[in-house]
């Protein structure tokens, strides 16, 4: 990635490696994370630590120790990750919210393809990324998003029990003690969690039916005042409801509902300019109550939500199928051109792979894997919230493929 900066952009990036090196507290600290975090944003094809120092070692002989450095920095050294992403979040909101509110949280995970078995939390697993089953590692993520923008404020690794349960695995990895086995929602809840506590302006959850199909992730957002727009599974059971909020008739399946419903109540609707052609689909919408994995005393508590079918336009399966807890008052279009934003998360993954060395990490560690995420973290934030100063939503071409580069 060629990064230029004019004399203004320097001064803010001078800045921004003052704030976050104040976090660090400690003067070796702070110069290996400058020298880190310029690696990753500079020019090189391999992001990963002894490429880096000897990218930024002017003699030759001295690359070695630069090397035994970072990897002190990233591996050995104690320093808060949160801390430092929570200053991170906070500049980049600052950037973004000067110019657009933030419209959503997205949860996603992506993965870290590996060789071997030693690398923390690796094993054979599915990744998106791959689309298969394969070695690789899985960190979960939350981005916010506004209507032009999106960037990824916390990550955190996924450790199979493989790991969590193996005493030697855990030495050699070094996992905290207090770290134990979680499931993808349990870590997405964590981070939401956080990012409230951290008083991160509020969006509309968004997530994929991996997320979506678990009714404690549901439950878990609602718990913390969220509203969310989540992909779900076609075997999904619920209750048609009445306009008063009461049930109708037996459980059906989302796709069976769907099926239900005449050709009138899909409209054409168009949520996005593509390269080559706009992005539509039909769609209906029609208010439900979830009738699964809920036991019957618990009935009362149940909340009627907006079940969103989305069929192409030549009917061909499958069908796509979405719950929502958005304002009633919303209208249909916006509602669905809330939910069309999650194409954006895999933007960012690729993004950061391609750009930042998000994949690029060599060494084996928990500690050390976190923080290069939290080095890469603050490059995104950075990148971003320049691209907005140069770029204000309103001076900027429909988003198509709109590229890291930061412009001078």
């Amino acid at each position: 990635m060629e990064l230029t900066l004019d004399s203004d952009g320097q001064g803010r990036l001078a800045k921004y490696l003052g704030a976050l090196g104040g976090i660090l507290n400690n003067a070796k600290r702070r110069a290996s994370f400058a020298v880190y975090m310029l690696g990753l944003l500079g020019d090189g094809e391999r992001k990963s630590m002894e490429p880096i120092a000897a990218r930024t070692c002017p003699d030759p002989e001295r690359v070695d120790a630069a090397h035994q450095r970072l990897h002190h920095f990233l591996v050995d050294s104690t320093w808060s990750d949160r801390e430092l992403r929570r200053e991170a979040a906070r500049y980049v909101i600052e950037a973004l919210t000067s110019r657009e509110s933030i419209d959503t949280w997205q949860f996603d995970d992506t993965g870290f393809l590996k060789q071997g078995s030693h690398s923390v939390g690796v094993q054979r697993q599915y990744t998106g990324s791959a689309g298969k089953i394969t070695n690789c590692q899985l960190g979960v993520s939350v981005s916010l998003g506004t209507r032009t923008e999106q960037v990824p404020i916390d990550f955190e690794l996924y450790l199979p029990k493989s790991w969590t349960e193996d005493r030697a695995r855990r030495k050699e990895a070094r996992i905290p003690d207090d770290v134990c086995f979680k499931t993808k929602i349990e870590l997405a809840l964590e981070m939401a969690r956080r990012a409230v506590a951290d008083d991160v302006p509020r969006g509309v959850a968004l997530a994929d039916a991996f997320y979506g199909d678990e009714p404690s992730f549901r439950a878990g957002l609602r718990s913390l005042g969220l509203d969310y727009a989540v992909a779900v599974k076609s075997d999904n059971r619920v209750w048609r409801i009445d306009s008063k909020g009461r049930r109708r008739g037996d459980p059906l399946t989302v796709a069976e509902l769907a099926h239900t419903m005449g050709t009138q109540r899909f409209r054409r609707v168009t949520w996005r300019e593509g390269v080559k052609r706009s992005l539509h689909a039909r769609f209906a919408i029609r208010r439900v109550m979830p009738a699964y994995r809920v036991k019957s005393d618990d009935l009362e508590q149940r909340e009627a939500l907006w079940l969103i079918i989305e069929k192409t336009d030549d009917d061909t399966e499958p069908w796509k199928y979405y719950f929502a807890t958005l304002p009633a008052g919303w209208s249909k279009k916006r509602l669905i051109r809330l939910i069309k934003e999650r194409w954006k998360t895999e933007r960012v993954y690729e993004d950061m792979k391609g750009e930042l060395g998000l994949d690029h990490f060599e060494g084996r560690r928990f500690p050390g894997w976190h923080h290069h995420v939290s080095v890469a973290l603050c490059c995104y934030a950075f990148v971003v919230a320049e691209r907005v100063r140069r770029f204000p939503p309103t001076a900027r071409r429909q988003e198509v493929d709109c590229p890291l580069a930061v412009a001078a």
